[in-house]
């Protein structure tokens, strides 16, 4: 297997890898918490599916982490013997979950993204980010699709279903902004030639959410909003509650294998 582009910051490259694997991680979360709440059976088994997926890919990017990192930490210890400032997921992710109107409008906002996301990187200069994005894209195609058509079917359904899916995709949107957002660690990773530009994948995500607001009948909010000061310490008290969860176990029993 390929190693690591030489003429990147080892630095910056773990910093992205863990953007990365920190947006599966945290959203599959999320995603398993509807296990055995969705309202009908074939829904539960979509949604744990989604964040079975989700975990799948965070183990690829955390544990590719871990490697670029050469400090010994597995995709494991990354996952959960970091504390809550040290996560880098966008927030979009980390949103409650809501109403399952509201899970699904940000499982499609997010979709959008990754799935431009994943095509770009496909064509990265490091073999290892492109075979990964390689096998994620299969399984996003689905998320999206997926998300896509009951984002649409619910939108143009019922007066409520609709007026939900509204107030969902007003909720969300301001998150959006910080997707597109570059800093200098995705500026490293762009001269680097392993990842695409942030704001090159904007105009593809709009024409797709576009496309499916309109099929939808919803409309589009106004702009959304992007963080100042970077993209670190800046989670929301939503991402602590999800660590007390996810990380319990190991926590309270620091080593410990099942």
């Amino acid at each position: 297997m390929a190693t690591a582009t030489p003429a990147v910051d080892q630095a910056a490259f773990f910093e992205w890898l863990c953007r990365m694997g920190d947006n599966c991680l945290i959203l599959g979360h999320r995603v398993s918490e509807w296990c055995g709440h969705s309202p009908v059976l074939e829904e539960d088994i979509a949604l744990a599916n989604t964040a079975l997926d989700l975990i799948g890919q965070t183990q690829l990017w955390l544990g590719l982490a871990g490697d670029v990192e050469g400090k010994g930490r597995s995709a494991d210890a990354l996952a959960y013997l970091r504390d809550a400032a040290q996560f880098r997921n966008a927030l979009l992710v980390e949103r409650p979950n809501g109403d399952f109107g509201n899970t699904l409008m940000r499982q499609f906002l997010f979709d959008a993204w990754h799935m431009e996301m994943l095509r770009a990187l496909q064509g990265s200069t490091d073999a290892r980010v492109a075979e990964i994005a390689a096998k994620a894209a299969k399984e996003v195609a689905y998320h999206l699709e997926r998300s896509a058509d009951l984002v649409i079917r619910l939108g143009d359904g019922t007066e409520e279903s609709h007026a939900r899916m509204q107030k969902a995709l007003d909720t969300l949107w301001p998150y959006t902004g910080e997707l597109f957002q570059s800093d200098a660690v995705d500026q490293a990773m762009v001269a680097a030639g392993i990842a695409p530009k942030l704001e090159d994948l904007k105009a593809a995500w709009d024409r797709s959410i576009a496309e499916v607001l309109a099929e939808a009948t919803l409309s589009v909010p106004g702009t959304s909003f992007q963080h100042k000061g970077g993209k670190t310490g800046r989670h929301t008290e939503a991402l602590g509650f999800i660590l007390a969860d996810m990380q319990f176990l190991q926590r309270a029993y620091p080593g410990g294998t099942w």
